[in-house]
């Protein structure tokens, strides 16, 4: 089982966005449209926050999770399409 997390908005990216902003000529939110972007779009409209990822660790680590095996959980809003058979 993994846990493959996309863009999570945490000090580093956020301050990529502003840097992204900034050489644009606009601030943060205007860096995060152009990083939403070029990620293809995030179809829930906003990156994922930490608290989000510990959340799906935990319960990936309590024993409510105990028959789920050989799974690939995609925390990325998502940015990545994709088909279960």
């Amino acid at each position: 089982m993994s846990v493959a997390p996309g863009w999570i908005e945490t000090e580093a990216s956020v301050a990529f966005a502003q840097r992204m902003g900034g050489e644009a000529g606009t601030d943060y939110k205007g860096g995060k449209k152009i990083v939403m972007e070029w990620l293809g779009g995030i179809p829930v409209g906003r990156p994922a926050q930490p608290q989000e990822v510990a959340d799906l660790i935990a319960f990936l680590a309590s024993p409510r999770a105990a028959s789920i095996a050989g799974s690939e959980y995609r925390i990325d809003g998502g940015t990545v399409p994709t088909l279960s058979a």
